[in-house]
C-alpha cells in the first residue's frame, strides 16, 4: 500500500499526535510500502513530522475551497502513485472532495472522524460526508457514528477503530516531586490534575466546581493543575477568581512533557461533557494515574466504570466530588484500577492494535477500488 495522509490542521492535539503515531506503526510494522503525510507549512503537525524526517510534503494553506492546491493535490496523488487518501480534519476533507470531484484524483477517499458534532445542519458540509467517493468513514468512538448517521445515507461505510497511545512514550509511572518543586507544594499535598484545551466540550466549569466542593470540605490537603491552553483560558481564570480558588488552582499552561509530569498526578479530574474517548486519559492508564472522568460520549468505551477508573454524571460537580474523595482515601481501589487500566491499555489502545485494525480498514479499501 501507498499511503498519504492528510491534514490541514493548525494545531497540535491528539488528532494531529494520531497521525504521526500511525505513520510510525505503518514503518515499523512494514504495513505500507511508501508513505506520506501532506500539511499545511508553519504548523505543528509540520513541524513534529519534519523533525522526525517523516516525508512531508506542506502547503501554503488559503482556504478549504482553494482549488489551485485541490488540483495539485490530485497531481500529488498520481506522481507518487498512492492507492488511498487519508483525510483527517474537515478543511483538507473539502479539500480532497473538490480534488477527487474536479480534478480526478485517482484513488480512494477515507475519513478520519473523531468530533462527536452533527454535520447534517448544513447542505454543502452534509454532502461532503456522503459524497460517493468517501468510501469509508473511520470513527474513533461509537457515539461519533451515531452522530454522523443522518448525513450518511450508507451507514455501512462508517466502522470504529479506537484511540491510540504510545506506552512506549510514557514508561515514568512513578512519582518524582518534580511539580511539587516546580510549584513549591507541600510534600504532604496531593496533586489533582486535568489536561485539556480550554474548549466549551472540556467543561472546566464544572471542574471547577468541584474543586470548590473539595476544598469546602477539606478532607485532604491538595492543589489543582490545569495544563492546557485555549480560547476559553482567561474565562476560567475569571471563574476561578470568583470562586476564590486563586490559592488552590494552579494554571501550567501548554506544556510539551506530559510523560514527565503526567506521573505526578495522584488523580486524573476529567469533567468533559462530549469527549468522542479522550486519548489523555489512555495516557493516564499508561502512567498509572487514577481516573475520575464523566460518563460523556466516548469516554465508556476507554473507562470501563469501577475496573479501570470511576465515571460521574455529567456536569454535577458534587458527584465528581464525591468520587474524587472516595478514590483519594482509597489505596487499594487505586492500585485496582490503575493496574486493570493499565491491562485494558495494552489489550486495545496500543500503537499495535491500533495501527493494525486501521491499516485493515485502509487496505479494505485499496482492495475493492477500481482504477
Amino acid at each position: 500500500m501507498r499511503l498519504l495522509q492528510i491534514t490541514a490542521s493548525g494545531v497540535w492535539r491528539g488528532h494531529e499526535q494520531k497521525i504521526v503515531y500511525l505513520y510510525e506503526a505503518f514503518k515499523d510494522k512494514g504495513y505500507v510500502e511508501d508513505q506520506y503525510i501532506v500539511c499545511a507549512n508553519n504548523t505543528p503537525i509540520f513541524d513534529v513530522a519534519t523533525s522526525k524526517n517523516m516525508q512531508v510534503i506542506g502547503f501554503d494553506y488559503k482556504s478549504e475551497y482553494d482549488l489551485g492546491f485541490a488540483k495539485r493535490l490530485s497531481k500529488i496523488v498520481k506522481e507518487k502513485n498512492i492507492d488511498v487518501v487519508f483525510i483527517h480534519n474537515s478543511k483538507a476533507h473539502t479539500l480532497a472532495v473538490l480534488s477527487h470531484l474536479l480534478f480526478k484524483l485517482p484513488a480512494p477517499l477515507v475519513l478520519c472522524r473523531t468530533l462527536i458534532k452533527r454535520v447534517d445542519s448544513n447542505a454543502l458540509r452534509k454532502w461532503k460526508y456522503d459524497y460517493s467517493g468517501i468510501r469509508k468513514i473511520i470513527c474513533v468512538s461509537h457515539p461519533v457514528v451515531e452522530i454522523l448517521k443522518p448525513a450518511v445515507k450508507d451507514h455501512s461505510k462508517m466502522c470504529v477503530v479506537g484511540s491510540v497511545t504510545d506506552v512506549n512514550k510514557f514508561t515514568k509511572n512513578t512519582k518524582t516531586g518534580l511539580l511539587h518543586k516546580e510549584y513549591n507544594i507541600p510534600s504532604d499535598y496531593k496533586i489533582i490534575g486535568n489536561i485539556a484545551a480550554f474548549s466549551e466540550f472540556k467543561d472546566h466549569y464544572t471542574w471547577v466546581d468541584t474543586v470548590d466542593i473539595l476544598v469546602k470540605r477539606n478532607s485532604f490537603k491538595a492543589k489543582y493543575l490545569l495544563i492546557g491552553e485555549g480560547e476559553l483560558e482567561n474565562d476560567i481564570k475569571q471563574y476561578v477568581t470568583e470562586k476564590n480558588l486563586n490559592n488552590h488552582i494552579i494554571f501550567s499552561g501548554f506544556r510539551k512533557d506530559i510523560p514527565e509530569v503526567l506521573p505526578e498526578f495522584d488523580l486524573f479530574l476529567f469533567t468533559s461533557n462530549n469527549e468522542p474517548t479522550g486519548g489523555v486519559l489512555l495516557e493516564s492508564y499508561a502512567c498509572k494515574v487514577p481516573i475520575v472522568a464523566a460518563n460523556a460520549g466516548g469516554i465508556p468505551e476507554v473507562i470501563v466504570n469501577n475496573k479501570t477508573g470511576l465515571l460521574a454524571e455529567v456536569g454535577n460537580p458534587e458527584d465528581f466530588a464525591d468520587k474524587v474523595e472516595f478514590l483519594i482515601e482509597n489505596e487499594t481501589l487505586k492500585q485496582e484500577l490503575t493496574e486493570n487500566g493499565y491491562k485494558y491499555l495494552l489489550d486495545n489502545f496500543t500503537k499495535d492494535v491500533i495501527s493494525k485494525k486501521m491499516f485493515e480498514e485502509l487496505q479494505d479499501v485499496v482492495n475493492k477500488y477500481k482504477r
